[in-house]
């Protein structure tokens, strides 16, 4: 039996079939925009449109793009994950710490190099299945357990490296985010095929219909046999997983693990999904818009650094593009997001 993909009809009452399926071209929603910055790039630098910048440009974006993808998900499941921007320091930070000598930093455990990914993915999963036990077991609110664990988290880095930067590191960890596959960065591939995977599951797959439906209307999703609290706790075990995933490739970019890695990413996080659609209530929004949402952040970010825009006027500058994109989007969409 063959799956649909999941969409909401828009069905008018007393009229047999859903009208022509909007929800399908919303994804493309931000393409004017991101066509529309391709131009000013342009015009604001030559440099801005070869592949050398372009790639620089998308590579910058595959770490923080990792973490859009674990947060559209846990928002169109109706709920959040504030704590993703600590896990992406804190999950590779401990994973080294058990490989390498105490006189580089570490714990002196001299635990096997080649186990620092598997170790720093294990660590993103526990804080993932931490945040789902306190949320779904105690009935917590997700915005504040994922907000206390944000400051928790972040400790477990401060604490244990008092502050300072971990420079040794295992060539392991920094393969990913350094190596060339195919003429681009293996990051960039590694983000592409998984956003690949994860437009294909929400749209194609019972588990991404779920995830719609419990973000739609939790209690209905049960009464229709879905298992919520198995669905969201796996959801976020998978959203630990992948933060720490982009902590590994931002570790292997930059070759140094600092105290504030991944520190203030969750603003630009929420403003990549809502832009590219994500709805803030749950069960609405798709991984392809979130995807555009990324690329609008990035090109973003590059112009005002080939503009040589101050750094203490990119943040006014860089939020009101948001907001521009944001009503754009929603206007383009044909429905304003509350």
């Amino acid at each position: 039996m063959s799956v649909k993909p999941f969409y909401k009809p828009d069905v008018t009452p007393g009229v047999h079939g859903p009208k022509p399926r909007l929800a399908r071209f919303r994804d493309l929603t931000l393409v004017p925009v991101i066509v529309l910055l391709l131009v000013v790039g342009a015009f604001t630098d030559p440099v801005f449109l070869t592949g050398g910048n372009i790639s620089n440009i998308l590579q910058q974006q595959a770490s923080i793009s990792l973490l859009v993808l674990a947060e559209a998900m846990i928002l169109i499941a109706g709920k959040f994950d504030l704590s993703l921007e600590s896990t992406v320091g804190t999950a590779p930070a401990i994973a080294v710490m058990l490989v390498i000598p105490a006189a580089a930093g570490g714990f002196g455990l001299g635990l096997p190099g080649a186990l620092v990914i598997p170790l720093a993915l294990l660590v993103g999963a526990a804080i993932g299945a931490f945040n789902g036990f306190l949320i779904i077991r105690f009935q917590l609110s997700a915005f504040i357990v994922t907000l206390a664990m944000l400051i928790i988290v972040h400790g477990l880095l401060l604490g244990p490296t008092e502050g300072k930067t971990l420079f040794q590191l295992p060539d392991s960890i920094l393969y990913l985010g350094s190596v060339t596959w195919l003429g681009l960065p293996a990051a960039i591939w590694i983000a592409g095929v998984l956003f690949a995977v994860g437009i294909f599951v929400l749209g194609y797959t019972r588990a991404g219909r779920s995830l719609y439906a419990i973000g739609g209307n939790a209690d209905a999703a049960r009464a229709a046999g879905i298992r919520v609290h198995r669905v969201l706790f796996g959801v976020f075990v998978i959203g630990g997983m992948l933060a720490a995933l982009a902590g590994i490739l931002e570790t292997g970019r930059l070759g140094a693990i600092g105290s504030n890695m991944g520190v203030g990413w969750i603003f630009m996080v929420f403003a990549a999904a809502v832009i590219g659609g994500v709805s803030m209530d749950g069960g609405k929004g798709t991984i392809l818009g979130a995807l555009t949402g990324v690329l609008v952040i990035g090109l973003v970010q590059n112009i005002l650094t080939l503009k040589g825009v101050s750094g203490f006027w990119q943040p006014v500058v860089y939020g009101a593009i948001i907001l521009i994109a944001l009503m754009i989007s929603r206007i383009a969409g044909g429905k304003a997001q509350d």
